[in-house]
């Protein structure tokens, strides 16, 4: 693999077996960086990125772990540590969220509150905590959260999950004032994506009628979104605190641009 800007560098990406983690992982890993793929239940999955990763001349492990739960998170990124000695930047993409249309107030019962903001926000603090003694020793380290446009906007899969992100951004900005100098917190927001996370399908019409609402005319793709993670993980080195939406306009500009 040839030498890119996170050469010799050590990523940890949650959630990275499918969707936008993936996108990351890939991405990094043909940047240099030696990439470890967190997963909890997507092991199949985290595996052929690792493997893919393998033919193409780089470094991964599979790093399974439940965000949600604190000794599992200590414990993953002690072994990270130790695998390739020393950790540089941290990707938070772990997520989860189940479609609950925003009046049915009901449906959204404690259970569902409780397993989205524990993967969603609790499990980035977990990790934050457990992998700043190992960011803190490396030059240049760097946390990338992502969240969400509905931190935004409030349009989402489920009321919880627009909390959750929201939640997530607000601490983006905390961490990055709690953590500098040494190591810099920023977050990318996705729009709607075409992957499968909340239990989207290719056909699902919201694809198309929101590409159609989009100043763009596109929808972002994973791809565009680890683009910007790399961005913020490599090269932006005075920037911290900030987000940037990745959704083809349609939040900072939407209707205005469409009504212009």
């Amino acid at each position: 693999m040839a030498e890119g800007k996170l050469q010799g560098r050590v990523v940890l990406v949650t959630g990275a077996g499918t969707g936008i983690g993936r996108a990351i992982a890939l991405l990094f890993a043909r940047e240099g960086a030696s990439v470890a793929v967190n997963y909890h239940r997507s092991r199949e999955a985290a595996e052929e990125v690792v493997s893919q990763i393998h033919s193409a001349g780089g470094r991964a492990i599979s790093a399974p772990a439940d965000v949600a739960k604190d000794p599992e998170v200590r414990a993953m990124i002690g072994r990270v540590a130790a695998e390739f000695g020393r950790l540089d930047i941290l990707i938070n993409n772990a997520g989860w969220s189940t479609r609950i249309p925003h009046r049915q107030l009901d449906d959204v019962t404690d259970e569902i509150w409780d397993k989205t903001l524990d993967i969603n926000l609790k499990g980035v603090f977990h990790c934050v905590r457990a992998a700043v003694p190992f960011l803190q020793r490396q030059p240049g380290a760097s946390i990338v959260n992502i969240t969400s446009t509905a931190s935004f906007t409030g349009i989402c899969s489920s009321i919880v999950y627009g909390a959750a992100k929201a939640g997530s951004a607000t601490m983006t900005k905390s961490l990055a004032r709690a953590l500098a100098p040494a190591i810099r917190v920023n977050a990318v927001a996705p729009g709607l994506i075409r992957t499968h996370f909340a239990g989207r399908t290719n056909s699902d019409p919201s694809f198309e009628s929101e590409e159609k609402r989009t100043p763009l005319q596109q929808l972002a793709t994973a791809g565009d979104c680890a683009a910007a993670a790399l961005f913020l993980a490599a090269d932006a080195r005075s920037v911290t605190g900030e987000t940037i939406l990745v959704d083809g306009g349609l939040t900072s500009l939407g209707a205005n641009l469409l009504g212009s």
